[in-house]
């Protein structure tokens, strides 16, 4: 009755791809892609400021290639797909999505969820790219996208967690989360 998504992602796309594949061998029904900081930052890997980052807390995507990589093997059918991304979210979902297409899959019935709550890392965590106002615009395209061409797909996930452990307190958290899926 409900999905279980452990967060992974390790150093490349081979990596992860075998870790998935681990994962879904032992009873996963989802997958919770961690990238790591040069990704969420919207940085390639070869970026000077990406130097001693690539791959160290989740998985490095330069190149929809290394999507390819990360979910072959993969039936996209059967398995979420969750991607834990803000800032570079637009650009990973659409990544995301040419992957799937290109496998073969149909869009309408993809399942999963972008994090893609860029307010929350104005306010709580900080791997933001882009200014307030065309941050928000972005989610609101990804919003409108989804509901035509990927329908089962959520494209953002509202997450006052951050939020509570940069110092909120719970009514906080909560009043945050709201206001957030509100401008959303």
């Amino acid at each position: 009755p409900w999905t279980m998504r452990q967060y992974t992602g390790f150093g490349d796309a081979a990596d992860t791809n075998a870790r998935f594949k681990y994962l879904i061998a032992t009873g996963q029904t989802g997958l919770n892609v961690a990238f790591d900081l040069p990704t969420q930052c919207g940085l390639d890997s070869d970026a000077p400021l990406a130097e001693g980052e690539v791959g160290r807390v989740g998985m490095a995507i330069d190149t929809l290639r290394d999507f390819e990589i990360a979910f072959e093997g993969i039936d996209l059918d059967k398995v979420t797909v969750s991607l834990t991304i803000n800032g570079a979210a637009v650009v990973l979902i659409a990544m995301y999505l040419a992957m799937a297409e290109r496998r073969g899959f149909d869009l309408k019935s993809l399942r999963g969820t972008a994090q893609n709550d860029i307010l929350k890392e104005f306010i709580g965590r900080g791997t933001w790219i882009f200014p307030v106002q065309p941050s928000i615009k972005l989610v609101g395209d990804t919003i409108e996208y989804c509901a035509q061409h990927a329908p089962k797909y959520s494209p953002v996930s509202v997450c006052g967690y951050h939020i509570r452990e940069s110092g909120a307190d719970p009514a906080q958290e909560m009043a945050y989360a709201f206001c957030i899926a509100r401008a959303y």
